[in-house]
């Protein structure tokens, strides 16, 4: 006998009028609760999440955060740690000898090589009497604000995927960046500029390009959005030749209106909801964006601070004087490349050591000393969490039979971290005699992704994003702890 209650093309009752009304309830109770703040990443789905009609709405941190926002200054191409900031005094007087060290860079695996010594002097600095080397006399003067990380290690000695790895925390491509994932977990505070900034060396974008500031399989709305210096802060935001503002305006209201009224499940409109949150961002984006990149307001004392009146140093000056003008705006994640394209126009050096260190140091050292000196000034550095590193560091013996070029080096290597909440002059884990690799608290890149989540309100555990089956996590699916020891 036919089932009384199958009617509707074999749907039932039920069925049907869940499928003809489309979920209208369920979604506007969803997004009237989300806007007043009831629903976080916590409570939501991350298909919900990421569905909602602002995907970049301020959502709650998992618990208090200790920073707000996070600058990551990316020296692209390998800065050498033990020229930088890892002091190896036994290898003064070393140059030249033939060591047994066992290296994995781009030549390959080597079991020895020829010690190439440090070539600039250190001394201490601070209170806490950290060694700093003399290519950076004024980031030295901060070491007091700064935890150094001398234990990292990494997956890959290749740029490419080491990038990759730093950015996303897996060494192939298709995953979301660090800065995506801050901005997926709790949103913007400013309605009128992205969430999350890259500014790139005028050389060129560093290699694998905007895949190192992908959303992924996340909504294209957590992507960074590349900001320039010159001329148009972020290109194709201008509006189309002829079209005025409210032509403008009432486009995106006609296509808010379309999909209204050709509501499909939440599930299935994620990607057109996210794409019109974006047509409303860069609706707004058109008159803060210029004035965010605008240093017409800062007096000659900060432009000459950060060396914006110096050659030298006036591209990298000027892009950390704009990552503090974004941060104190709002907006939670800013990265700024030193180095661009290939060879001596990054930190990569293969050739001669000296040249290469001499010119990027020289480049980014007072800018770097200026931000942390502004950020502290104006009482933001206690809620600005700022990063400094490369994607790996570089080996202590030659690449090659002559010269000083260093070759990459994943086994052991620095980054340092100041600000939202970490710990000032101390040093921690560390490299055997040479620097050749991390022999005492090593540290992975996925452990730096879970300091600076956590700093953030998240939980590194516990943020994920439902993808392919799976709650896709930023640290991968084993439990990994951030950097307690150098937690304030």
């Amino acid at each position: 006998m036919k089932n009384p209650t199958r009617n509707f093309c074999g749907r039932t009752r039920r069925e049907f009028l869940w499928q003809t009304g489309g979920g209208f309830s369920a979604a506007a109770l969803t997004s009237m609760l989300a806007g007043d703040g009831f629903l976080s990443p916590g409570n939501l789905s991350a298909s919900e999440s990421a569905g909602s009609i602002n995907p970049l709405m301020a959502k709650p941190p998992h618990f208090a955060p200790k920073a707000k926002s996070v600058i990551f200054l990316f020296m692209y191409g390998g800065p050498s740690h033990i020229d930088t900031f890892d002091y190896k005094p036994t290898m003064v007087g070393m140059d030249g000898k033939t060591v047994d060290v066992p290296t994995f860079g781009r030549g390959g695996k080597k079991t020895g090589g020829r010690i190439v010594e440090p070539r600039w002097d250190f001394a201490q600095h601070g209170q806490c009497g950290k060694w700093v080397s003399t290519l950076f006399p004024n980031v030295a003067k901060h070491v007091d604000d700064i935890a150094f990380l001398h234990s990292m290690t990494a997956d890959s000695p290749i740029h490419g995927s080491a990038m990759l790895m730093m950015n996303s925390g897996k060494i192939l491509s298709g995953s979301p960046s660090l800065g995506s994932w801050a901005t997926y977990g709790l949103g913007s505070v400013n309605e009128n500029l992205p969430g999350y900034v890259v500014m790139l060396d005028p050389k060129a974008g560093p290699i694998s390009g905007a895949k190192n500031w992908s959303s992924g399989y996340m909504p294209a709305t957590y992507a960074g959005t590349v900001f320039r210096t010159k001329g148009a802060p972020i290109l194709n935001l201008d509006r189309p030749k002829g079209m005025s503002q409210e032509v403008q305006r009432a486009l995106i209201d006609s296509i808010q209106q379309a999909n209204d009224r050709h509501f499909a499940p939440r599930q299935d409109n994620s990607d057109l909801e996210s794409r019109i949150a974006s047509y409303e961002l860069a609706y707004k984006m058109q008159s803060a964006a210029p004035e965010a990149v605008d240093l017409a307001t800062e007096d000659e004392k900060t432009l000459s601070m950060y060396g914006i009146d110096r050659e030298e140093t006036n591209d990298f000056g000027t892009r950390c004087l704009i990552a503090r003008r974004l941060v104190d705006r709002g907006v939670r994640f800013v990265q700024l490349y030193s180095g661009g394209a290939h060879n001596d126009d990054n930190w990569d050096a293969h050739g001669d050591l000296e040249l290469n260190h001499n010119r990027h140091a020289g480049r980014t050292d007072l800018p770097i000393a200026a931000l942390l000196t502004d950020l502290k000034q104006r009482g933001m550095l206690d809620e600005t969490l700022v990063i400094w590193g490369g994607e790996f560091g570089r080996q202590p013996t030659a690449e090659y039979a002559e010269g000083s070029g260093r070759d990459h080096n994943s086994y052991g290597f620095t980054m340092w971290m100041a600000g939202g909440g970490i710990k000032g002059g101390v040093s921690f884990g560390t490299t055997d005699e040479l620097g050749a690799a991390a022999v005492e608290n090593p540290l992975h890149v996925k452990n730096l992704h879970a300091t600076a989540l956590h700093q953030m309100g998240l939980d590194p555990n516990q943020l994920s994003y439902f993808y392919s089956g799976l709650e896709q996590k930023l640290v991968g699916v084993e439990h990994v702890e951030p950097i307690h020891q150098i937690i304030a």
